[in-house]
């Protein structure tokens, strides 16, 4: 999985491609350590993410109460077709904040 960050004052980005699996969340972990660090808002673009796994969702989990109490906020961006699937079939579109991508519903 490819992974590209970047930080300003007050928010972050993650940019991944690939597949989000058990085999990559260590790194994904390390990546994004040091940006739930204040309050802000972190995004993480979802849009070239392939597959995700379990492991990885449960990953996003622990982020978004990382980021919720350091007073921040974790908003899912623009979610691939296979990862919306599985974000709607575990109910978990209900607990991430999702921005669409273009053309999307929502």
């Amino acid at each position: 999985m490819r992974i590209k960050t970047d930080a300003v004052k007050g928010s972050a980005s993650v940019e991944l491609a690939g597949r989000f699996d058990a085999n990559e969340v260590d790194g994904f972990r390390a990546a994004v350590a040091g940006l739930v660090t204040g309050a802000g808002t972190l995004t993480i673009d979802l849009e070239q993410v392939v597959f995700i796994d379990s492991t990885a969702l449960a990953e996003l989990i622990r982020l978004n109460k990382a980021a919720t109490q350091a007073g921040g906020t974790l908003v899912l961006s623009r979610p691939s077709p296979p990862v919306r699937v599985i974000l709607e079939i575990t109910h978990l579109d209900m607990v991430f904040t999702i921005a669409p991508g273009a053309g999307d519903d929502g």
